[in-house]
């Protein structure tokens, strides 16, 4: 923990919340799709996620979090292995725009045999083919958070690192039915 205050989403309440809305809408297997790599706010977002899963008596398995390239049709396929998986949650609204255009390529409909949701709300979610459910990350609200400990900060430059987190939004679109 460095001494400097981080402001951010709730990622792990993010990942609870979109898995909360898939479960509720009668997905029973979920997925989380990430690249490779570790990141906190991914790790946060998949915590959260499962935390979801076990709150509402469904498991979590050994394959629930899937990381590879969303481009790639042998890695799809495998994810889509026996047709169990109902429900994806992607690391970030990029991956779940690649995914859908490789469900697509491969004929498998969304929201149809699968739901799919995201994380960021970027401004082309709602240009895609079908328009991504995503948790909004809060830019303005993050940047007027920093803005007010910045100046809480130099009135008070003892004061101990802080934590600031904002609540995130889900957004619900086409790609969950």
């Amino acid at each position: 923990r460095s001494q400097c205050d981080l402001v951010c989403a709730d990622n792990f309440a993010a990942g609870f919340l979109l898995a909360e809305h898939l479960i509720r809408l009668g997905c029973q297997k979920l997925r989380f799709v990430a690249r490779p790599g570790p990141a906190p706010t991914l790790e946060a977002r998949i915590s959260g996620a499962c935390e979801a899963i076990r709150r509402n008596h469904l498991k979590v398995d050994a394959e629930f979090v899937a990381r590879g390239d969303p481009n790639e049709v042998r890695f799809v396929r495998r994810l889509r292995a026996g047709h169990s998986c109902d429900g994806i949650l992607c690391g970030n609204d990029f991956t779940a725009a690649e995914l859908l255009k490789t469900l697509s390529g491969i004929k498998v409909s969304v929201p149809e045999k699968v739901r799919l949701g995201g994380f960021d709300d970027v401004r082309y979610a709602t240009l895609l083919p079908i328009a991504l459910t995503t948790i909004d990350q809060p830019c303005r609200e993050i940047a007027e958070v920093a803005f007010r400990a910045l100046r809480e900060r130099i009135t008070a430059p003892t004061i101990p690192p802080r934590t600031l987190t904002i609540a995130p939004r889900l957004v619900v679109r086409e790609s969950c039915g």
